[in-house]
Protein backbone atom coordinates (compact mmCIF):
# COMPACT_ATOMS: atom_id res chain seq x y z
CA UNK A 1 0.00 0.00 0.00
CA UNK A 2 1.28 3.30 -1.01
CA UNK A 3 0.23 5.73 1.74
CA UNK A 4 -0.39 9.40 1.41
CA UNK A 5 1.82 12.10 2.42
CA UNK A 6 0.64 13.75 5.64
CA UNK A 7 1.58 17.98 5.03
CA UNK A 8 2.81 20.65 7.23
CA UNK A 9 0.13 22.03 9.18
CA UNK A 10 -1.26 19.34 10.54
CA UNK A 11 -0.92 17.77 14.25
CA UNK A 12 0.08 14.38 13.69
CA UNK A 13 3.76 16.48 12.94
CA UNK A 14 4.07 18.60 15.51
CA UNK A 15 3.52 15.16 18.26
CA UNK A 16 6.37 13.44 19.79
CA UNK A 17 5.78 9.85 18.65
CA UNK A 18 4.89 6.89 20.65
CA UNK A 19 7.53 4.37 21.34
CA UNK A 20 6.70 0.72 20.08
CA UNK A 21 6.09 -2.00 22.22
CA UNK A 22 8.99 -4.74 21.79
CA UNK A 23 8.04 -7.25 19.10
CA UNK A 24 4.72 -5.27 17.36
CA UNK A 25 4.69 -7.04 14.09
CA UNK A 26 5.30 -4.01 11.58
CA UNK A 27 6.31 -6.24 8.98
CA UNK A 28 3.68 -5.05 6.28
CA UNK A 29 3.82 -1.17 7.86
CA UNK A 30 7.56 -0.98 7.05
CA UNK A 31 7.02 -2.58 3.54
CA UNK A 32 4.69 -0.21 2.69
CA UNK A 33 7.09 2.78 4.44
CA UNK A 34 9.20 2.19 2.17
CA UNK A 35 6.94 2.06 -1.05
CA UNK A 36 5.81 5.38 -0.03
CA UNK A 37 9.06 6.68 0.18
CA UNK A 38 10.18 5.03 -3.15
CA UNK A 39 7.20 6.80 -5.23
CA UNK A 40 8.03 9.96 -3.41
CA UNK A 41 11.52 9.89 -4.27
CA UNK A 42 12.37 10.07 -0.75
CA UNK A 43 15.52 9.38 0.89
CA UNK A 44 13.97 8.47 4.34
CA UNK A 45 9.66 8.49 5.53
CA UNK A 46 9.25 8.62 9.23
CA UNK A 47 5.89 7.05 10.54
CA UNK A 48 4.51 10.45 11.36
CA UNK A 49 4.81 11.74 7.56
CA UNK A 50 1.77 8.91 7.10
CA UNK A 51 -0.17 9.89 9.53
CA UNK A 52 0.98 7.21 12.50
CA UNK A 53 2.59 8.22 15.51
CA UNK A 54 5.07 5.93 15.92
CA UNK A 55 9.05 5.64 16.42
CA UNK A 56 9.83 4.30 13.42
CA UNK A 57 10.86 5.66 9.81
CA UNK A 58 12.98 4.11 7.06
CA UNK A 59 15.47 5.45 4.91
CA UNK A 60 17.87 4.96 1.73
CA UNK A 61 20.99 7.11 1.91
CA UNK A 62 22.58 5.09 -1.32
CA UNK A 63 21.81 7.89 -3.43
CA UNK A 64 24.47 9.48 -1.24
CA UNK A 65 27.41 6.61 -1.34
CA UNK A 66 30.24 7.96 -3.45
CA UNK A 67 31.74 4.69 -4.45
CA UNK A 68 28.98 3.17 -6.74
CA UNK A 69 29.00 0.06 -5.01
CA UNK A 70 25.94 0.73 -2.63
CA UNK A 71 24.80 -2.34 -1.13
CA UNK A 72 20.60 -2.23 -0.51
CA UNK A 73 20.96 -4.25 2.54
CA UNK A 74 23.31 -1.74 4.08
CA UNK A 75 21.79 1.87 3.08
CA UNK A 76 17.79 0.71 3.15
CA UNK A 77 17.18 0.56 6.97
CA UNK A 78 14.61 0.10 9.33
CA UNK A 79 14.87 2.17 12.45
CA UNK A 80 12.56 1.14 15.35
CA UNK A 81 12.61 3.12 18.80
CA UNK A 82 16.08 5.08 18.07
CA UNK A 83 18.00 7.14 20.22
CA UNK A 84 20.21 9.39 18.67
CA UNK A 85 23.52 11.00 20.19
CA UNK A 86 25.31 13.48 18.41
CA UNK A 87 28.71 11.88 18.36
CA UNK A 88 30.85 15.19 17.82
CA UNK A 89 28.31 18.06 19.38
CA UNK A 90 30.55 20.96 18.39
CA UNK A 91 31.42 19.44 14.80
CA UNK A 92 28.05 21.23 13.06
CA UNK A 93 27.60 21.09 9.21
CA UNK A 94 25.31 22.98 7.51
CA UNK A 95 23.62 21.91 4.45
CA UNK A 96 20.29 22.10 2.51
CA UNK A 97 17.54 20.04 3.47
CA UNK A 98 14.13 19.80 2.46
CA UNK A 99 11.18 17.82 3.50
CA UNK A 100 8.10 15.43 2.02
CA UNK A 101 6.02 17.06 4.08
CA UNK A 102 6.51 20.17 3.31
CA UNK A 103 7.52 20.11 -0.53
CA UNK A 104 9.29 23.15 -2.67
CA UNK A 105 10.62 24.43 0.93
CA UNK A 106 14.55 23.83 1.16
CA UNK A 107 16.54 25.23 4.29
CA UNK A 108 20.09 25.35 5.46
CA UNK A 109 20.21 23.17 8.67
CA UNK A 110 22.86 22.87 11.21
CA UNK A 111 23.59 19.37 11.77
CA UNK A 112 25.72 17.20 14.07
CA UNK A 113 28.79 15.65 11.21
CA UNK A 114 28.36 12.37 13.22
CA UNK A 115 26.14 10.64 15.36
CA UNK A 116 25.30 7.65 17.62
CA UNK A 117 22.48 6.03 17.36
CA UNK A 118 20.55 2.65 19.29
CA UNK A 119 17.96 1.28 17.76
CA UNK A 120 16.15 -1.71 16.73
CA UNK A 121 15.82 -3.32 13.17
CA UNK A 122 12.72 -4.66 11.48
CA UNK A 123 13.42 -8.13 13.63
CA UNK A 124 13.65 -6.44 17.01
CA UNK A 125 17.21 -7.27 17.47
CA UNK A 126 19.11 -4.07 19.24
CA UNK A 127 21.56 -1.97 16.83
CA UNK A 128 23.95 0.59 17.21
CA UNK A 129 25.59 2.36 14.21
CA UNK A 130 27.98 5.30 14.33
CA UNK A 131 27.18 7.31 11.04
CA UNK A 132 28.72 10.49 9.50
CA UNK A 133 27.92 13.43 6.98
CA UNK A 134 24.95 12.98 5.07
CA UNK A 135 24.00 9.49 5.89
CA UNK A 136 24.07 11.01 9.29
CA UNK A 137 21.96 14.11 8.23
CA UNK A 138 19.06 11.80 7.00
CA UNK A 139 18.93 10.14 10.20
CA UNK A 140 18.53 13.37 12.31
CA UNK A 141 15.99 14.66 9.85
CA UNK A 142 14.12 11.80 10.13
CA UNK A 143 14.59 11.64 13.93
CA UNK A 144 13.26 15.13 14.18
CA UNK A 145 9.90 13.65 13.14
CA UNK A 146 9.68 11.51 15.81
CA UNK A 147 10.44 14.47 18.24
CA UNK A 148 7.84 16.49 16.26
CA UNK A 149 10.66 18.78 15.02
CA UNK A 150 11.08 19.77 11.40
CA UNK A 151 13.66 20.98 9.10
CA UNK A 152 12.17 24.43 8.94
CA UNK A 153 11.91 24.92 13.02
CA UNK A 154 16.13 25.55 12.60
CA UNK A 155 15.74 28.54 10.59
CA UNK A 156 16.15 32.03 11.96
CA UNK A 157 12.76 34.04 12.63
CA UNK A 158 12.90 36.28 9.87
CA UNK A 159 14.11 33.65 7.44
CA UNK A 160 10.90 31.29 8.90
CA UNK A 161 8.87 34.72 8.12
CA UNK A 162 9.52 35.04 4.37
CA UNK A 163 8.53 31.72 4.07
CA UNK A 164 4.88 32.27 5.82
CA UNK A 165 3.15 32.48 2.32
CA UNK A 166 4.57 29.25 1.24
CA UNK A 167 3.63 27.69 4.02
CA UNK A 168 0.38 28.36 4.20
CA UNK A 169 -0.13 27.42 0.43
CA UNK A 170 1.03 23.77 1.89
CA UNK A 171 -1.11 24.01 4.84
CA UNK A 172 -4.18 25.17 2.55
CA UNK A 173 -3.28 22.33 -0.28
CA UNK A 174 -2.05 25.31 -2.55
CA UNK A 175 0.46 22.75 -3.63
CA UNK A 176 1.34 20.61 -6.28
CA UNK A 177 3.28 17.16 -6.26
CA UNK A 178 3.99 14.21 -7.72
CA UNK A 179 2.88 12.07 -4.97
CA UNK A 180 -0.77 11.85 -2.98
CA UNK A 181 -0.75 14.34 0.08
CA UNK A 182 -3.59 13.94 2.28
CA UNK A 183 -5.29 16.24 4.39
CA UNK A 184 -6.77 15.60 8.36
CA UNK A 185 -7.27 18.78 10.00
CA UNK A 186 -10.60 20.00 8.07
CA UNK A 187 -8.38 23.38 6.44
CA UNK A 188 -9.32 22.63 3.03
Amino acid sequence: MIYPIIPYGEPVLRQKAATLELGTDLKTLIEDMFATMDVASGVGLAAPQIGKSLQLFVVDVSYFVEDGKAQPDKYRKVYINPIVEMSHPHTIVYHEEGCLSIPGIFAEVPRSKSIRIKFFDQNWEPREEELVDMPARVIQHEYDHLLGKLHIDYLPADKRLLLEPQLEDIKQGRIQVDYAIQYNNNNN
